[in-house]
């Protein structure tokens, strides 16, 4: 088994790794990410939707002085995700629980994230309350293909079941090699009960996974990335028997997944917290084309779920979880419910 030590020089982005020979392999790196932004409205009533909670005579009374507090805070996580890897941060990073595009610009046009340029990708999608998932690059590092969002009719799982996000698919090219395919989902919840609400988790997993298949398909070499918020854990039959998401590498099959997520998940490691138990609902799947370390592209190195101290509420009922925007009605001047997670990916630079 070799044995890396990496040294990091911030100012190229590369990583220098030795093995146990004293080989010595250059590697350039990018970040990739998902964040839960919780409740990311803006303050404007949209007639269309069920959003009058999240406006300034709602029932939260969503001031604009809320809604700035609560870009700063979403600032302050997202400027630091991924940067003791790169200075530039995350190259591309998935959203969940946004009203519109419009709100992420407002966000990615803050001071400390406005030089890294990100363009944001967003549909309108079936969600009642106008809540959606979202892409976010770096033009420097990605560059936008094609992209599109795919209706999830629940009802073809469970009958009178309610509509639900969408999930958004993204293409583009990586670093002007890799043609990396990203799907951006935020599942069904588990109100009501995991078991009785499981089907249409299971549902969504079915139609990204025959999604995923008629991409491998054509191109078998395809790079492909599920994302999200999946309201289940790694371990959960969603992912492990629909998605085909391995714990180990050497397992991951042609057409399957493999989820660095499983092996933090054991060690009771999480992302959000419900009656003081972890769940790691916020993953990043990669498909097998990622995998391969003696590529010409760029591989996956390693896994991270991004929690710093002043990401964690201090006192009260939710001690120790991370600190939320909201508790109930109230506001909680947090961050989110949620822990972002990112990745790390490498290529070597001959």
């Amino acid at each position: 088994m070799k044995k890396y030590l990496a040294l990091l020089f911030f100012p190229f982005l590369l990583m220098y790794i030795n093995n146990s020979y004293g080989q010595q392999k250059q590697y350039k790196i990018i970040v990739g990410g998902f964040y839960n932004l919780e409740n990311f409205f803006d303050t404007i009533d949209d007639p269309k939707t069920f959003d009058d909670d999240f406006t300034p005579n709602g029932s939260l009374h969503y001031s604009a002085e809320i809604y700035k507090d609560k870009i700063q805070h979403l600032e302050q996580v997202v400027a630091q995700i991924g940067t003791d890897l790169s200075p530039d941060g995350m190259a591309f990073w998935g959203t969940a629980e946004i009203e519109n595009k419009e709100v992420v610009m407002d966000l990615v046009n803050q001071p400390s994230l406005k030089n890294r340029n990100y363009q944001v990708v967003h549909y309108n999608g079936g969600d009642p309350r106008s809540i959606d998932c979202g892409f976010v690059y770096n033009p420097k590092y990605f560059k936008l293909l094609d992209s599109k969002s795919i209706p999830i009719d629940l009802r073809k799982a469970v009958k009178d079941a309610k509509p639900t996000r969408d999930v958004l698919w993204v293409k583009g090219i990586l670093n002007g090699t890799d043609t990396m395919y990203a799907y951006v989902g935020h599942w069904p919840s588990r109100r009501g009960g995991e078991e009785v609400t499981k089907p249409m988790r299971n549902y969504v997993a079915s139609v990204i996974k025959q999604h995923t298949d008629s991409i491998l398909a054509i191109h078998p070499s395809a790079k492909i990335i599920v994302m999200g918020d999946l309201n289940d854990n790694p371990t959960d039959e969603s992912l492990i028997k629909i998605l085909k998401a391995a714990e180990k590498p050497e397992k991951c099959t042609a057409t399957g997944f493999y989820s660095p997520w499983i092996e933090y998940f054991k060690k009771g490691i999480g992302t959000l917290a419900h009656n003081d138990a972890w769940g790691l609902f916020d993953q990043i799947l990669l498909s097998k084309n990622w995998l391969d370390k003696n590529q010409a592209g760029f591989f996956y190195h390693k896994g991270y779920v991004f929690k710093k101290d002043f990401m964690i509420q201090k006192t009260g009922k939710y001690k120790g979880y991370p600190k939320r925007t909201w508790d109930f009605n109230i506001y909680n001047a947090g961050y989110s419910d949620h822990f972002p997670t990112y990745i790390a990916f490498l290529k070597e630079i001959k």
